[in-house]
């Protein structure tokens, strides 16, 4: 006979084992999917590393729509551009919330922002006073000087490596110019000069990205939360916020500072400013706290440096690897410029084939491939009822690379999207690298114009070969987790002045 010890510590398993299989036996069928164990479901089948990879490889298995269970979480994945256009557009009300998370939900505020925040009325007034005030056209193009000068600034230290023979830590460069441009649109400023104040401002940008997409136990086992401070994910989480907290109330005591510099009248005022200068007004349908203006500021200084950062990597690499891409890339963007040093924005906009290399980088390398969304009501797609509070994945990734949809989906070539009306603005379902419907990215045109700004100066600057005994096919694509999807080993070339 059992101890009576043992009964009391299997007791409550059994009790919650039945409890589930009550739940799911009157629960209406799901999609097919892989088969799961107790209590975890398939979280031993799946890694954040390479999430977008795994459900791609299922899909193969159980079709372009399976579900799974992670925890006792239910989730729907979603892998045709078909599908995709049913969630995000037939069911997007259905699905425009996002699912809650102890990591982000700790570090903006408890979602006083726009990227994680629940679908609401602070949501929807949070994202107006985004794209009206930091995402407009007008104001994009107000702040085009700056992004020139960052520019400019970045070839001067290419131009460096250049005449010491050094090889370009591309990675690094395009991070720091990616940076420097959101922190001067957001804080006036940057954060980039050697010492403390850098390594103190890239941690912090390091540790909250690590934080935000970090796995925690109790977002899908609650019972089992304690595991969260046994690893001390739950003591890092605490010190990254803390930290982060403090940087983002001096930033806000620096703009309240009576003794600043104040902008000058015909001059644009950077993101604080404007979101100080609506709290003081209080004509928005919410009262501004500083809590919220730092959680805005956190979503832009993340989001805006990450995404523009990582794509900008992927577009090199991408050439690269495929060298007549990068002749056709740099031959038109040369006969453009002939001899100018520094390509313009407005000669951006004459650039074809850049700008299909960019729309192809993003199909192949998808930097945001899995936004998790999730069901705020039953909905019902492919004759399945989906419950609310199921996760839902569209997985861009194997959406952009799917063989009904694209001809030679693995191949780099640019050319498809040439005298094609296909775009990245949420309305052609097989390409939807910004995502689609209510949470499409607002930040699109600014993350664009970035992003062909850098690499046409990149190209028209220079000659970009590999580095010495490498090939391109040495050239890893590989990915790492995160809001952004970055390339996991640092992108390192050589550059030689254009003759």
């Amino acid at each position: 006979m059992l101890p009576l010890v043992y009964i009391l510590i299997a007791l409550p398993a059994v009790v919650l084992l039945l409890i589930l299989f009550k739940a799911n036996k009157n629960n209406p069928p799901r999609p097919p999917g892989p088969r799961g164990l107790p209590i975890i479901g398939n979280l031993h089948q799946l890694d954040a590393s390479k999430l977008n990879l795994q459900l791609g490889q299922l899909s193969k298995t159980y079709g372009p729509l399976f579900s799974l269970r992670i925890g006792f979480k239910p989730a729907l994945v979603v892998s045709s551009p078909k599908l995709a256009k049913e969630v995000l557009k037939d069911h997007d009300l259905d699905v425009c919330t996002r699912p809650p998370s102890l990591g982000p939900l700790k570090l903006t505020y408890n979602a006083l922002e726009l990227i994680f925040s629940p679908y609401n009325d602070h949501w929807r007034e949070i994202r107006k006073i985004c794209v009206v005030h930091f995402f407009s056209s007008k104001r994009i193009s107000a702040f085009s000087h700056v992004r020139k000068s960052e520019a400019k600034r970045m070839l001067q230290i290419v131009s460096s490596h250049v005449d010491s023979s050094k090889t370009t830590n591309l990675t690094e460069v395009l991070m720091a110019v990616s940076s420097a441009i959101i922190c001067r649109l957001a804080f006036g400023r940057k954060y980039d000069d050697d010492g403390a104040e850098k390594s103190r401002f890239h941690g912090l940008l390091n540790d909250s990205q690590a934080m935000l997409l970090s796995f925690f136990v109790s977002d899908y086992i609650p019972f089992l939360g304690w595991i969260d401070k046994l690893t001390g994910m739950v003591t890092r989480l605490e010190k990254t916020f803390e930290a982060l907290d403090r940087f983002l109330q001096e930033v806000l005591d620096e703009h309240l500072d009576p003794n600043r510099v104040k902008v000058k009248q015909n001059e644009e005022k950077d993101l604080v400013d404007l979101l100080l200068e609506l709290k003081k007004q209080g004509r928005l349908s919410i009262d501004l706290t500083d809590d919220q203006i730092k959680a805005i500021i956190l979503d832009i200084l993340i989001a805006g440096t990450d995404t523009t950062a990582a794509t900008s990597v992927w577009v090199m690499t991408g050439l690269i690897k495929n060298p007549r891409a990068m002749g056709k890339a740099q031959e038109e963007i040369r006969n453009l410029s002939g001899n100018k040093e520094l390509i313009e924005e407005e000669d951006v906009q004459k650039l074809v084939y850049l700008k299909a290399v960019i729309k192809e980088t993003l199909r192949v390398y998808a930097p945001t491939p899995l936004v998790p969304r999730e069901a705020i009501r039953s909905f019902t797609i492919e004759g399945y009822e989906i419950q609310p509070k199921t996760i839902v994945y569209v997985n861009g990734w194997s959406i952009q690379r799917d063989p009904e949809a694209w001809k030679d989906p693995e191949e780099f070539y640019p050319e498809r999207f040439l005298n094609n009306e296909i775009d990245f603005k949420g309305q052609d379902f097989e390409f939807i690298p910004f995502g689609a419907g209510r949470r499409i990215c607002p930040g699109i045109s600014l993350g664009i114009a970035t992003v062909e700004l850098i690499t046409a100066n990149l190209l028209n600057s220079f000659h970009w070969e590999m580095p010495q005994g490498m090939k391109p096919e040495h050239i890893d694509t590989e990915g790492l987790p995160g809001l952004a999807r970055h390339k996991k080993n640092h992108l390192c070339l050589v550059a030689k002045k254009r003759m």
